[in-house]
């Protein structure tokens, strides 16, 4: 064996073992490339889907669920409608400069203390016109109620574009008890 031969032959061993040393890393590389692809497909088609299904019920969502919120946390009114005192009781909540006719429904949630129910509230609305429309709650007692009032119930409002008041109204003549306290919240415009 010549020195060319040996050196042949060493080539081909070590380049032999190199080569199978570099099959088993490109097998190795090529899995590994086509899991992160398939990872990478499938992250990309899931973010797709939950765009295009977010973006098509979007405008369903943002325009039944608008709410305009009028007050921070709960409201107290104390009320006496006994003989010296008046005989209405009114709370009332300013608002703001706003167009009304974008909304469905004013909301709000309301219940008595133990110390008297007032069983019936009026529900007005003013307009910066002067129109005043009302519509009665009944049946407010010691647990919290929720109600919500369409604004087509307040048919003496003709101009919804600036309605500057809400107010609720306690009346002796259709006060379960004459004396006691309510909570007023959540009061809102809603669509």
């Amino acid at each position: 064996m010549t020195r060319d031969d040996i050196y042949d032959h060493l080539a081909q061993v070590y380049l032999g073992k190199r080569s199978n040393l570099e099959k088993k890393k490109t097998k190795q590389l090529n899995s590994w490339l086509v899991i992160n692809i398939v990872i990478t497909v499938i992250i990309f088609a899931s973010s797709i889907y939950g765009l295009t299904a977010f973006l098509t019920h979007r405008g369903d969502v943002l325009h039944n669920k608008i709410v305009y919120a009028l007050n921070n946390g709960p409201i107290r009114l104390k009320y006496n409608l006994e003989h010296p005192f008046p005989s209405v009781k009114t709370f009332s909540l300013s608002i703001p400069k706003m167009n009304v006719a974008k909304y469905k429904a004013l909301q709000f949630s309301v219940r008595a203390l133990d110390e008297g129910t007032p069983g019936t509230i009026r529900i007005e609305l003013k307009n910066h016109k002067n129109e005043i429309a009302f519509v009665f709650v009944e049946n407010v007692d010691r647990g919290w109620k929720n109600y919500e009032i369409k604004l087509e119930r307040f048919q003496q409002i003709s101009d919804w574009s600036d309605i500057n008041e809400i107010s609720f109204v306690l009346e002796a003549w259709n006060a379960q008890d004459r004396k006691g306290i309510i909570l007023i919240d959540d009061v809102a415009f809603s669509s």
